[in-house]
């Protein structure tokens, strides 16, 4: 009886979080981009192994298991280790904003972009981010801005779609009206 309850509870988180998640999952096997200007980040050839490997591994496999605080933790653990690491930046931004550190999470995706400019998940994921927060306002501009770079995304299109949906729940008949 537990297990399906665990079960029914992953899919359950699975389908409310697909926003965040994918872009998650995937921040695992993208390159990152040298910012113009600044230190470049160092790429997959440089070499075999980065000291944050192990730490981003735990925390991804944490995140996607929903304990946000461990998988706080291991990506902490992999931006001290190798600071130019942009995915476990951005595993740790959206591991602060799911335990609703949004201060941190900010400083988070700050250090994302300085090291790998905005990206579409990066915007992506701060549109969630103020999702979350209650902020429609700014959560629109920023998937409107990611979705003009990846018109084509199904996760951008999900969190578009889940932003007009709270919108049209909040809206209020005129003259407060019931």
């Amino acid at each position: 009886m537990r297990r399906i309850i665990l079960i029914l509870t992953c899919c359950l988180l699975g389908t409310v979080l697909a926003g965040c998640e994918q872009t998650l999952r995937d921040a695992a096997i993208v390159a990152p981009v040298d910012p113009p200007g600044g230190d470049p980040v160092q790429e997959p050839t440089d070499v075999k192994y980065y000291p944050s490997d192990e730490p981003v591994r735990l925390g991804l496999e944490h995140y996607n298991r929903g304990s946000y605080g461990l998988s706080q933790r291991y990506f902490k653990d992999a931006v001290e280790k190798s600071p130019k690491d942009l995915t476990a930046w951005i595993g740790l931004a959206a591991s602060y904003d799911k335990l609703r550190r949004f201060d941190l999470a900010d400083q988070a995706y700050a250090q994302a972009i300085r090291l790998g400019g905005e990206t579409v998940q990066i915007l992506n994921d701060q549109g969630y981010s103020y999702m979350l927060r209650g902020n429609l306002s700014a959560a629109r501009r920023k998937f409107e801005k990611a979705y003009s770079l990846d018109p084509g995304n199904p996760v951008i299109a999900n969190n578009l779609e889940l932003l007009n949906g709270s919108r049209r729940f909040i809206e209020r008949p005129p003259n407060n009206q019931p």
